[in-house]
């Protein structure tokens, strides 16, 4: 018997997913641990691996398509002895079976329905006459066709062609059986587009837009960007944190020259083993020492209760292709500064290639964020529920400084806390703040 593939929960959350890429093909052999496809999850795209060993004999499910359930099928597979031709005309056998059983079931569904909804109408009762034919052809788009003089299109594209004016009968599908998908619309040239309402060209106050692009209500040219996975969860808890957490700031400047020589001095001697320390890196370990000696500030709240964590596990904010995501430095208060630079780099590295796995970027007892790199002075994060602290990290620049009672030049940086009121005091945030900036300005802290 051929073997379904089903959508797999790559995450203990995850209740549905998008298929975002097939890296396999109708008729490809697969083994165990290869790659098949690629999944955008609720926080990362992640590769989906072959179990069984076979011959992918159909693929149910076309790249693109949002919002597949977990355990839905979405191939189906041939086992080494099963002949990949009888395993195909099964599938297709049980699939117009459902598909019959389905058709029954809804034409039972309606005749139970007429016989309960009271008298027909006459048979000669004519439907009521369409405003204007124009009215009609605007109310009814082209219908998604499925054989013959049909076309065969996925949901994401017909969303996609309508959105940008695309007559899909111009637009040869590469899909499975000649199906539009996603790249195809994509692709398609801008001479497949329709051409725009006579009424709206003739209109002289709004600039001609590009191909592709739509205007807003005041004439302004865009385009529509789908919001992926990521950004739609992103958007909700950070909504959700600004809404339910009484957020508190706290800011101070820290001197970064004493940080700097040591770090020039650390590379100077971890050269010989390829690994460069980033300010970064000893920002990350001297949160993780500052919550070790303000323990009160490495918690989270959890309504009824508060929870204390014995171990800093720092969330590290990253931009990724498809959105800001968070891996995690575990236990990052006891870890040496060369692991804590090799894990961040291999984290990294996953986390823009959308690679990281769940336990690599769920968790966390507290983050930081670091934008220095761009110039930026100063700003206020958010928190990353349900953690109750995070400590954004600006730009360091040379300022005037009173350097042993007289006034000098100094390389500094704004650091800023942001914590959560109903888990941490002002006086504990400061606290930690005073911590965090006593170990970057005597540096020798973070190698004990």
């Amino acid at each position: 018997m051929p073997t379904p593939i089903k959508m797999p929960a790559l995450s203990p959350t995850m209740e549905e997913g998008t298929l975002a890429r097939w890296l396999v093909k109708e008729g490809d052999q697969v083994s165990a641990g290869d790659v098949m496809a690629e999944i955008e999850t609720d926080k990362a795209t992640m590769e989906f691996e072959a179990v069984d060993e076979g011959t992918i004999v159909k693929i149910e499910v076309p790249e693109g398509t949002e919002g597949v359930k977990v355990g839905t099928v979405i191939a189906t597979l041939a086992g080494e002895d099963e002949d990949p031709e009888e395993a195909k005309a099964a599938t297709s056998a049980e699939s117009k079976s459902a598909k019959s059983e389905e058709s029954e079931k809804k034409d039972e569904a309606t005749a139970k329905a007429g016989a309960s909804g009271g008298e027909e109408k006459p048979s000669d009762a004519q439907p009521e006459a369409p405003a204007s034919a124009g009215a009609q052809a605007k109310k009814a788009p082209a219908a998604p066709k499925v054989e013959g003089d049909r076309i065969i299109a996925s949901p994401l594209a017909k969303r996609i062609a309508e959105q940008k004016g695309i007559d899909l009968a111009s637009v040869k599908g590469s899909g499975p059986n000649g199906r539009i998908v996603k790249t195809d619309v994509e692709s398609a040239p801008a001479a497949t587009a329709q051409a725009q309402a006579p009424s709206k060209a003739a209109e002289p106050a709004k600039a001609a837009a590009p191909a592709g692009a739509q205007q807003s209500e005041f004439g302004a040219p865009y385009e529509a960007q789908k919001l992926n996975n990521v950004r739609k969860v992103i958007a909700r808890r950070l909504t959700e944190a600004k809404q339910t957490i009484p957020h508190i700031y706290l800011t101070v400047d820290v001197r970064l020259d004493a940080l700097l020589k040591l770090r020039g001095e650390l590379n100077a001697s971890l050269e010989a083993d390829g690994v460069k320390l980033s300010v970064n890196d000893l920002l990350i370990k001297a949160l993780a020492r500052a919550l070790q000696r303000v323990p009160q500030c490495n918690v989270s709240f959890q309504g009824d209760e508060l929870h204390q964590y014995t171990r800093q596990d720092i969330s590290v904010a990253v931009a990724a292709p498809s959105g800001l995501i968070t891996p995690i430095v575990v236990d990052a208060g006891r870890k040496g500064l060369a692991q804590i630079s090799t894990e961040m780099k291999e984290l990294a590295g996953k986390a823009r290639d959308g690679k990281l796995q769940p336990h690599e970027y769920q968790g966390g007892t507290a983050s930081i964020s670091n934008l220095g790199m761009f110039g930026t002075k100063q700003f206020d994060a958010v928190i990353n529920p349900p953690q109750a602290m995070i400590l954004a990290v600006g730009a360091g620049e040379k300022r005037p400084h009173v350097i042993d009672g007289a006034l000098g030049v100094a390389t500094m940086m704004t650091a800023t806390g942001s914590f959560d009121h109903r888990a941490i005091d002002g006086v504990d945030g400061a606290k930690l703040m005073d911590a965090f900036r006593n170990l970057v300005e005597n540096p020798m802290g973070l190698l004990v």
